[in-house]
């Protein structure tokens, strides 16, 4: 709904934006075409704009994690290509082509969009979209919010935002993680309880192959047990190993014949795991 009621206005393309990256308002509006890469799919944040005492003012982001590259979505990437041509079609009126050092988003002919500004104008299109009360840096939390509802890991969630850290992500969006944890639960059902329910199902009907072979075989009743090989599957887990964004699990199952390894990758957030157990 809100997309729809921006649409027709020149706002629609940093509203549009700022929900498929979650970039701060000051990143959006600080944004020059030489900070995107279209061709790769990237942008990167160099400047920010900010407005102080009725002027606006280009300032370095404020910290080493605000200072970033990310990803751009291939729609977001096939959107922007389109939206620089408008703009270049409406600068050739003006005479004043269209530069790399051009900010993405501004004004027609090219001076800084006012931030005040901005930040007037989506009120009034969130009520138009019958969302009173919404603030543009909400959309910032929309996009963190999507993100980790459709799984993605909070480390790639945190660096897109700028955050210093996973544990101040998941701290702001901390209402998220008890649905996070039990869509996990699920999702390692589903990997694991399959595999577990078909090595029972092996291992039943090898220990009746095996009590059939030893009715047959009575003449090696005496062997000694040392030298006895289990009828069974023989399970042994190995201990979790961190690795970064993920945690590896790893179970051998072995007889007679057979060995197979089956290896199970989750990603679980060590953060989670420790902090809201």
């Amino acid at each position: 709904m809100l997309f729809n009621v921006a649409q027709d206005t020149r706002y629609y393309p940093v509203i549009y934006t700022a929900v498929k990256t979650g970039l701060r308002q000051a990143e959006l509006l600080g944004l020059r075409w030489r900070d995107l890469d279209l061709d790769l799919a990237s942008l990167s944040v160099t400047q920010v704009l900010y407005k102080r005492r009725g002027i606006c003012q280009f300032k370095e982001p404020k910290s080493a994690h605000s200072r970033r590259r990310l990803g751009l979505s291939p729609s977001l990437a096939l959107f922007l290509r389109e939206y620089r041509t408008e703009r270049q079609a409406e600068r050739l009126l003006l005479e004043k082509p269209l530069s790399e050092d051009d900010l993405v988003f501004s004004n027609v002919d090219g001076t800084p969009m006012d931030p005040g500004t901005l930040t007037h104008n989506f009120a009034r299109i969130a009520r138009r979209a019958s969302l009173p009360g919404t603030r543009f840096h909400d959309l910032r939390h929309t996009f963190a919010s999507l993100m980790l509802l459709a799984g993605i890991h909070p480390k790639i969630v945190s660096e897109a935002l700028g955050h210093s850290s996973v544990a101040f992500t998941l701290d702001v969006y901390s209402h998220l993680v008890p649905g996070l944890q039990e869509a996990a639960g699920k999702r390692l059902d589903e990997v694991l309880e399959p595999r577990l329910t078909e090595t029972r199902n092996v291992g039943k009907m090898s220990a009746k192959s095996d009590s059939a072979g030893e009715k047959e075989a009575k003449t090696d009743s005496q062997r000694s047990d040392s030298n006895r090989r289990p009828a069974v599957y023989e399970t042994a887990a190995l201990p979790l190993s961190y690795t970064g964004t993920k945690y590896d699990f790893t179970l051998f199952f072995t007889n007679k014949s057979t060995i197979a390894n089956i290896l199970l990758t989750n990603c679980f957030n060590w953060h989670i795991s420790r902090g809201h157990s």
